[in-house]
């Protein structure tokens, strides 16, 4: 996996801030605020146990502590963790769940094959 944060530090949206639009980055990111929109990026995102995201996620890979509403597209795996509370519907490579994580959503996982096709079309396009 290629490194995608930005001087060593993953993008951050701080605890007590609120934003509403759209992030495309190549970098990672990690949100403890809150933000009603989406996130696409070809790197990892991570939800801190105050953040929340309400929206739409395309990333590589995805931790959730927090809370996440809406819909979720993880290319490769999505870490639930016992503090999480996650609803909607997502689509993702492999699924990670620590006990006490609350996920209620429809969830569809990519074949192996896909995986591998949509990886072979990452290393083409870079």
């Amino acid at each position: 996996m290629k490194n995608n944060e930005l001087n060593g530090q993953p993008n951050r949206i701080e605890k007590n801030t609120k934003i509403k639009g759209d992030i495309v980055s190549e970098a990672d990111f990690r949100i403890d605020g809150t933000l009603e929109g989406s996130i696409k990026t070809s790197g990892k995102v991570v939800i801190g146990k105050d953040g929340v995201i309400k929206g739409v996620i395309d990333c590589a890979f995805a931790d959730i502590e927090g809370k996440f509403n809406g819909k979720l597209e993880v290319k490769e795996s999505l870490s639930l963790k016992s503090m999480c509370q996650l609803d909607g519907e997502v689509v993702i490579g492999k699924l990670i769940v620590e006990s006490g994580a609350i996920f209620n959503a429809k969830c569809t996982m990519r074949s192996t094959s896909d995986v591998k096709s949509l990886s072979e079309k990452i290393e083409k396009t870079a």
